[in-house]
């Protein structure tokens, strides 16, 4: 199979607030890199509640080898995590294609990606999501030096480490799952993850905002984290209360070990070994509740992409009607 015939059956799906002019830059450099491998495809773009509005009609816009574009207008603002949700499950139940790709509209995930995306799902013979995998990044020291404590606490507190983003291609099928993950309302590549769908992965570097500044600050980064850590809220809290149970068992051993050995000088080290049974005693009260709390509320569903995903939408609009100018 060609990589032309692949994209005659690709949706690219990206969410914007507000960023209609870089989204053009954008969709004309995509369009470039779509023509240089002969992909043709689609776009969808989800408009997450946004409050402003064109100001040079990106509908005048000509590209020769994205065939439609459209804007899923959404009730209110959601958030990147939430629109691309709505998106998927849209695309499910109204826009059978064969693959999709999830990709930012700021120029951050480079549209001279995804032909490699789209080669790569070929590679595997479309039974794989293909996420692409960071080898370099572009932000700041202070953002870099963040962005890897966060993994490593992602790693500690759920095993899974973290080397994506939403940058990627879904196969069609892998929809069928994924609509009826909760957690996707919460955080995609980690609902996708944690719903233990085939992935793989492909190294790119990661672009820069091709114009303005980037929105991602450090309260954005530290509740996109929260957003990811929560979906393994039930293996945080196993691993949680382990961690505190053995604690907890170690220092107690240790206070009767000392009373036991030592009873005239316990003083001062059995005082700070209380204070640290107590702290410990805690977390582990802590973890037990977040435990229970998370297993007992798999039985209600807040959010379930198939059924839900309609009630936020507002309206469809074709931003551009035409096809193939070639």
């Amino acid at each position: 199979m060609e990589p032309a015939k692949i994209g005659a059956g690709l949706t690219i799906l990206t969410p914007v607030f507000n960023d209609w002019e870089v989204l053009v830059q954008m969709l004309r450099a995509l369009d470039q890199s779509l023509g240089q491998r002969g992909i043709t495809a689609e776009v969808l773009v989800v408009d997450d509640g946004s409050t402003l509005t064109p100001r040079n009609g990106v509908d005048r816009t000509p590209f020769h080898h994205i065939s439609r574009v459209e804007v899923l207008h959404l009730r209110r603002n959601l958030g990147h995590q939430r629109a691309i949700a709505i998106g998927l499950a849209f695309v499910h139940a109204e826009r059978p294609c064969e693959a999709v790709v999830v990709m930012d509209a700021d120029g951050q995930d480079r549209p001279s990606d995804v032909p490699d995306l789209v080669r790569k799902f070929h590679e595997e013979g479309g039974r794989k999501i293909v996420f692409a995998a960071r080898f370099r990044r572009s932000e700041s020291l202070f953002f870099r030096f963040c962005y890897h404590t966060y993994r490593g606490l992602h790693k500690v507190l759920t095993g899974v480490s973290v080397r994506v983003g939403n940058f990627s291609i879904v196969p069609f099928w892998a929809l069928n799952s994924l609509v009826v993950v909760s957690e996707l309302w919460n955080h995609y590549s980690a609902a996708v993850f944690k719903s233990k769908l085939p992935c793989t992965t492909i190294a790119t570097q990661r672009g820069t905002r091709l114009t303005g500044s980037s929105r991602m600050n450090f309260f954005a980064l530290l509740l996109h984290g929260m957003s990811a850590l929560s979906v393994y809220g039930d293996v945080i809290g196993v691993r949680l209360l382990v961690a505190a149970s053995t604690l907890l068992t170690a220092i107690s051993g240790g206070l009767i070990a000392s009373m036991l050995l030592r009873p005239g000088e316990a003083g001062l080290a059995m005082i700070l070994a209380g204070i640290l049974l107590f702290l410990t005693f805690q977390v582990a009260v802590v973890s037990s509740i977040l435990v229970f709390s998370v297993l007992s509320g798999r039985a209600n569903l807040t959010f379930l992409p198939i059924r839900d995903y309609r009630y936020f939408i507002a309206d469809v609009t074709k931003a551009f009607p035409f096809t193939n100018h070639e």
